[in-house]
């Protein structure tokens, strides 16, 4: 959660050191001779003034006894960690024990990872392993390591999505179509 400051000072440019009293080096006469022997003032992180050290800040936390600021981890936990379902991805070698001996329909995405379009689908793919959960099983192939199985089935366009019954092919949706689009091609086969 991010924390909004009341006011922030910044100190004008004419507040601002000179150029001669940042380094024992005399000042450069033109630009180009900057680089030459000029030192700039090094960002030591922002400072937390008197008047702030009163409040909570989402990064620091102040300690009862000391009142002085000490560091939060930056941990982040996502709290919905429990309920995510990761679409398992099928190889030549486990094609025929996952998808064509499957008793359940099964979903299977044809992608790559260079395919911006397969990266859209990805969640939607996600969504619906979790939404036809016990019902669907879903899959990806990737179709740079597995190019047999997207020859065998004409996979021509990726992102393709194949539903299999039976060990057949049922239907095919191609392109990164719309959630709605999927989920009425999955209710003709359950």
């Amino acid at each position: 959660m991010a924390t909004v400051l009341d006011s922030i000072v910044a100190p004008r440019s004419s507040a601002l050191p000179s150029s001669a009293a940042l380094s024992p080096i005399a000042a450069p006469s033109s630009p180009s001779s900057l680089s030459a022997g000029t030192r700039l003032p090094r960002y030591r992180g922002l400072k937390v003034g008197s008047a702030l050290r009163t409040r909570s800040t989402g990064s620091l936390s102040y300690g009862p006894a000391s009142g002085r600021p000490s560091r939060r981890g930056g941990l982040v936990v996502c709290e919905a960690q429990d309920t995510a379902v990761e679409v398992p991805a099928v190889s030549d070698a486990t094609w025929q024990s996952l998808v064509l001996d499957s008793e359940t329909p099964v979903l299977v995405e044809f992608w790559a990872p260079w395919c911006g379009p397969c990266r859209m689908i990805h969640p939607i793919i996600n969504e619906l392993a979790k939404q036809y959960v016990g019902k669907l099983k879903c899959y990806k192939v990737n179709t740079d390591e597995s190019a047999s199985i997207a020859t065998r089935y004409g996979i021509r366009s990726i992102p393709t999505v194949i539903i299999f019954k039976g060990g057949e092919k049922k239907d095919a949706v191609i392109g990164a179509v719309p959630k709605s689009t999927l989920t009425t091609s999955i209710e003709k086969f359950l």
